[in-house]
């Protein structure tokens, strides 16, 4: 009955994904901006970087593959110190650029579409993926939700990966969905502060990463 996955994984998965993705951290603040500053799609958009990230890592995690986890650590901070130079880069950017609050009506609503936004993708998984903490993080909540509830066979692990996965887009819809709702609200005047302040943080949050390597003397 190998092939008859544990019904528990589902829930337990869905659970874990949320809160992976619920925590606020340098692609949250990016993936936030983006919906604030491009609506519904913009967040999602960003949001599915992350989300294809996170489910790289559980997909790794859970087939055991021991030599990824190993090669984090072994080139922790040359893989930091990349997560932090891009990190200040896009601080910096989005610091220095124009606001630019795409407001549209509802006729031109059904023409936007997740491909306006799809640069976005790759920007929020290089960040997911670049950030050694949240990949060894994310090896040691798969490993103890494991002991938690059984993943032995590779459709257990196979449906583990897709309900975080789920879990966490369901955290980006549900946000975006917000944000888009009351975004209209927002002027451009406020947007350049939103997006002085997520810049800041960013560029905060690259500073502290190459800062940990240099105070820990990473071997590059």
């Amino acid at each position: 009955m190998d092939y008859i996955p544990n019904p528990l994984i589902i829930p337990i998965g869905i659970i874990v994904g949320i809160l992976i993705a619920a925590p606020v951290g340098p692609v949250n603040v990016l993936c936030i901006q983006r919906a604030i500053e491009r609506g519904f799609w913009g967040g999602i958009a960003a949001g599915i970087g992350s989300v294809l990230g996170d489910g790289l890592i559980a997909l790794c995690a859970g087939l055991g593959v021991g030599t990824i986890s190993g090669a984090v650590e072994t080139h922790r901070a040359i893989i930091q110190a990349l997560g932090g130079v891009a990190l200040i880069a896009f601080g910096a950017r989005l610091y220095l650029t124009s606001p630019r609050l795409r407001i549209v009506s509802e006729a031109e609503g059904s023409s936007e579409s997740l491909r306006d936004f799809v640069w976005d993708i790759p920007q929020t998984f290089f960040l997911t993926i670049t950030n050694p903490g949240a990949v060894l993080g994310l090896f040691a909540v798969f490993g103890g939700v494991s002991t938690f509830v059984e993943v032995h066979s590779t459709i257990d692990v196979l449906l583990m990966v897709a309900a975080i996965v789920g879990g966490s887009m369901l955290w980006w819809i549900t946000l975006s969905h917000i944000i888009s709702r009351y975004r209209h609200r927002i002027d451009l005047r406020t947007l350049a502060f939103v997006n002085r302040i997520a810049g800041l943080l960013l560029g905060s949050f690259g500073a502290i990463l190459i800062a940990e390597v240099i105070w820990k003397g990473g071997s590059f």
